[in-house]
């Protein structure tokens, strides 16, 4: 057993060298050219990020070799785990609920920020909101924690008398039990009235992780659900509509002229609203032209899109670079809690015996207030369904090409 300890210990560290090695390249390779050699924690937080993201889902694996290290033993207490797997999921677990409402919404706040500010304010305003929202956490945490904070297992009172030891035994089914007329000791026979429940306080890091599988499990059923019909559909469908035919050199120089006047409208009224944002205008005129600016910005990057696949000689059009990464990869993090929970649950006999059935099975449906969402498969239900909504929805209007948009104007 101490050469399986070593060598799960040696790969464990190997794979979260490699995974480390592999974003950082991701990140240097995608990133937008204009944004090489700044905006240096932005990045650092993205790499941390996709590493924990990615670290998570292996962690499922890791447990269940972990287990192997006491496959030989009568049960799990009886030997010593090559690794405290459950201390490393509520770990896991807290640094992701870290990143996601602390660490990512300040990086977002801070580099997103009025850039004419000096980098004392900008912090400044940064942590105003990470702080106002950990007030709020702390405050909704704390009073969960305090009211529901519980866990309730039903258990059974089987009892037993005592006797002196038979030279043999014999038991039966009209006698399960030692002593005459006793029944009680039989988990199968007992009656109703033996069942119990055992309460008792759960931890606050188990409660904590609790409560980030709901919302992991939220983002997990919606993105999920919708993604898996989508992703297909949306390939199919692209190809179905893919060009016919190309154009022409004049034809694309027409065109690509026709968008870039486009583009200067867009940034005439981008920097316009960046003014009024300044001044302190930002009513509902402004949320509403702020939309519009949204709008047609993607039906702007459609149009580039489609220009370079009606033409693909023509240059690629430099797309304007924003801080949108942070935004999905607070939703990668989140959800990816809830896939850990779904394959916890969906393969129960690969993970049996594991710090995460332990976690995600007993612990998730015996916690008050929210057991019923997890005895009852809710998210799993949700996922399907919404799947297969948006399987007949896709199907039905999804094929259909948007008609373009009519030349920006901003709302007087």
């Amino acid at each position: 057993m101490g050469d399986f300890n070593l060598a799960l210990i040696i790969v464990a560290i190997v794979v979260c060298v490699i995974v480390f090695i592999f974003n950082v390249y991701l990140l240097v390779n995608y990133q937008h050219p204009d944004d090489k050699n700044q905006a240096y924690f932005p990045k650092f937080v993205v790499v941390l990020g996709l590493s924990v993201a990615v670290i998570s889902i292996l962690m499922l694996p890791a447990d269940v070799a972990n287990r192997q290290a006491c496959r030989h033993a009568i049960y799990n207490g009886a030997c010593n785990l090559t690794l405290p797997m459950k201390d490393l999921w509520i770990a896991v677990y807290i640094i992701d609920a870290l990143l996601v409402f602390f660490i990512i919404p300040f990086a977002m706040f801070y580099y997103e920020g009025d850039q004419d500010k000096t980098v004392g304010k900008r912090i400044k305003s940064a942590l105003m909101w990470v702080v106002t929202t950990a007030i709020v956490c702390a405050l909704l945490l704390g009073i969960l924690y305090g009211l529901v904070g519980k866990v309730d297992f039903t258990v059974r009172h089987l009892s037993s008398t005592t006797t002196n030891f038979p030279t043999s035994w014999s038991f039966s089914t009209s006698q399960p039990c030692i002593g005459n007329n006793a029944r009680q000791c039989s988990a199968y026979l007992a009656n109703a009235a033996s069942e119990k429940t055992w309460t008792m306080q759960t931890t606050f890091p188990e409660y904590v992780v609790a409560l980030a599988t709901i919302a992991g499990s939220v983002l997990f059923s919606i993105f999920g659900g919708v993604g898996i019909a989508c992703l297909p559909l949306g390939l199919i469908f692209s190809f179905i509509r893919r060009p016919k035919a190309v154009i022409t050199r004049s034809q694309y120089i027409k065109e690509a002229t026709e968008l870039g006047k486009k583009a200067r409208e867009l940034k005439k009224a981008a920097d316009s609203l960046h003014q009024e944002e300044r001044g302190g205008a930002k009513g509902r005129k402004w949320r509403k032209n702020v939309k519009a600016v949204e709008k047609e910005l993607h039906q702007l990057e459609e149009d580039v899109n489609l220009l370079e696949e009606m033409y693909p000689q023509g240059e690629k059009a430099e797309t304007t670079w924003a801080l949108t990464i942070l935004g999905y990869l607070a939703k990668l993090v989140l959800g990816v809690l809830g896939v850990i929970q779904f394959c916890a649950t969906a393969f129960g006999y690969y993970a049996q015996a594991t710090a995460a059935q332990e976690i995600f099975g007993h612990t998730l449906q015996s916690l008050r207030g929210i057991k019923y969402l997890y005895k009852y498969n809710v998210f799993q239900i949700a996922f399907i369904v919404l799947a297969g909504l948006t399987f007949v929805y896709y199907t039905a209007f999804g094929w259909k090409r948007r008609k373009p948009s009519g030349r920006f104007q901003l709302s007087s």
